[in-house]
């Protein structure tokens, strides 16, 4: 059956219950999930909601659906592709991830902010230096874009 069907409402519970807990397997085992995008994810594949919480709580006292791990697994993930610290707490706010498990971690990654925002600003616009205060301004609202404070920003631009 593919991922993307839904479920027939005349199933036997248990029968509901194990073709939940398959399709929720099938996505963790793409990547790592937060417990409300799996949720939402199952709710538009048709599943209701009591069982998608016997489901999710059952993942997540076995240890296969952990917030932690999430957190962790989408940190990395966004500062690989250029992402300040402050634009991953945002998108981890969207997937239901609370600002103090956030904030956790990013402290707990090994990331050297200023190096990754100095790394984005290369890469979009060379090694060169901003040769004027316009230059300047357009990549300092890039990199703030991306997620990085005022801080890393001016530390990277004034380092050139």
């Amino acid at each position: 059956m593919p991922l993307a069907s839904k479920p027939d409402p005349d199933l036997e519970p248990a029968e509901a219950r194990r073709l939940c807990r398959q399709r929720a397997m099938d996505l963790l085992a793409r990547r790592e999930h937060s417990r409300l995008e799996l949720e939402r994810k199952l709710l538009d594949r048709g599943f209701e909601v009591a069982l998608l919480a016997h489901t999710l709580d059952r993942l997540a006292a076995e240890g296969l659906l952990e917030e932690s791990r999430f957190v962790a697994s989408f940190i990395h993930a966004r500062a690989r592709k250029g992402h300040g610290p402050a634009r991953i707490r945002g998108e981890l706010a969207q997937r239901g991830i609370d600002d103090a498990q956030a904030r956790a971690g990013l402290a707990a990654a090994d990331c050297d902010w200023q190096a990754l925002c100095a790394e984005a600003r290369i890469k979009r616009f060379g090694a060169a230096p901003p040769e004027d205060f316009k230059a300047r301004a357009r990549q300092a609202k890039f990199l703030q874009y991306r997620g990085f404070d005022a801080d890393q920003v001016r530390a990277v631009l004034d380092a050139e």
